[in-house]
């Protein structure tokens, strides 16, 4: 099956079936998704059957530390690195918090690092943070009217000195999606690590992070269909750079040294859900007739493209619309394929909360503010305070919620 089975994968929803969310469109995933049915059944089988301290010496302990492991080797499968290479965190705030702590150690005031400034501020605030600690931190800024970022002037800033590059793989308001494959090339020949945000990226298909050469990885399975965990992937050339953060005899567990309060067993576990649901889109669609063997290529490239095709197919009549009305400004690149389906824009006669109240009215669940996103916001010339009107959509979107979108647009604007 080419194209996404819309009525199966929004069955795997339980929101869908919810009446107080009958006839409402849902266009704010990217401040955090519907979660699978997959996950909340291992909340629930973990909460009945499993919450004990895990990993110790009798059936249910044991059982909860197989669930963990589970959570973490699937999940290395997926992002197609190694399994001791992944680990989860209280969210991707906290994580980067922990990593510009563990990175400081080993630096000196010899030292650069580079930022742009596309960033949400979980890849955006630790770091510049570390300017209080004499590192030199260089912006490598957004274009003024269009929000995008120039790979020549991230050649024109980095130096030897530059230790890291932060770039996000999609900003959560710009929507843009950047080359990171281009990018971590330049970190590497210049002997520079490369740490990517991938929180607005991996809800549209979790990426092949060995193939984009990202040093650190990071996203939110909040806004991946599951629980309020955070997912990092540190490679091992990466973690030379790094110091313990852990309790002192948890230096060498690579899935606790970045965590100092220690992991949410529960929510950890429950990850595996999301690729529960994966697997099962994978299954569905791509599952040969005898059963045994499937079509194309590997799993996870295979359930992204399905996804990303049915988005980008969805995308094309909004930023249509958008393109062409005049009483507003949109932020980021006008092509489908360019960007996430992640659309914020300017309205030119009312306030974004306005507009977003107005869109509440029509059944239109979308999001206005600066989304934390306050850096790119104002290098776009766009006062925080006010904001900006996002419209975010996933692969359970559907066509028909894109037209009464666009025919809410009409009458709001």
């Amino acid at each position: 099956m080419e194209k996404l089975d819309i009525e199966f994968v929004r069955n795997q929803f339980p929101a869908f079936s919810e009446k107080s969310l009958f006839k409402k469109a849902f266009f704010e995933n990217a401040g955090g998704s519907f979660m699978c049915q997959q996950v909340i059944d291992r909340f629930d089988r973990y909460f009945r059957q499993r919450k004990v301290q895990p990993y110790g010496f009798y059936e249910a302990s044991k059982l909860a530390g197989e669930e963990m492991d589970s959570s973490r080797k699937r999940m290395a499968e997926y992002l197609n690195v190694n399994t001791d290479e992944v680990l989860f965190g209280p969210s991707t705030s906290q994580n980067t918090y922990v990593l510009a702590h563990a990175f400081l150690d080993k630096m000196s005031n010899q030292d650069e690092i580079i930022i742009s400034d596309q960033e949400h501020e979980a890849n955006a605030g630790a770091w510049h943070r570390m300017a209080d600690r004499g590192i030199k931190v260089k912006i490598w800024t957004i274009e003024p009217d269009t929000g995008s970022l120039d790979i020549k002037d991230l050649k024109n800033l980095i130096t030897e000195k530059t230790k890291f590059i932060a770039a996000t793989h999609c900003s959560n308001v710009v929507g843009e999606i950047n080359p990171i494959k281009e990018i971590s090339e330049i970190a590497r020949s210049n002997g520079s690590l490369l740490i990517v945000d991938g929180v607005s990226y991996c809800p549209h298909g979790l990426p092949d992070v060995n193939d984009l050469g990202a040093d650190i990885y990071f996203f939110s399975a909040y806004k991946t269909y599951g629980p309020h965990q955070g997912v990092m992937v540190i490679r091992e050339k990466a973690k030379l750079a790094l110091t313990n953060q852990s309790h002192f005899f948890n230096a060498d567990y690579s899935d606790k040294f970045m965590v100092p309060a220690g992991p949410d067993h529960a929510q950890v576990a429950a990850c595996n859900g999301i690729l529960d649901y994966f697997d099962l889109i994978d299954q569905h669609h791509f599952l040969s007739t005898d059963k045994k063997s499937f079509h194309g290529t590997n799993k996870p490239r295979r359930v992204a493209n399905l996804f990303r095709n049915h988005e980008i197919d969805l995308l094309k009549p909004l930023l249509e619309f958008l393109n062409n009305n005049k009483k507003i400004k949109l932020i980021g690149p006008g092509d489908n394929v360019l960007r996430a389906p992640t659309v914020a824009f300017v309205p030119k006669n009312k306030m974004p909360e306005e507009v977003a109240n107005e869109l509440a009215n029509y059944n239109i669940m979308a999001g206005a503010g600066d989304f934390y996103a306050v850096r790119p916001l104002m290098a776009l010339g766009i006062d925080p305070k006010d904001g900006v009107v996002r419209l975010s959509f996933v692969h359970y979107n559907t066509k028909n919620e894109i037209n009464s979108l666009i025919n809410a647009l009409e009458k709001t604007l």
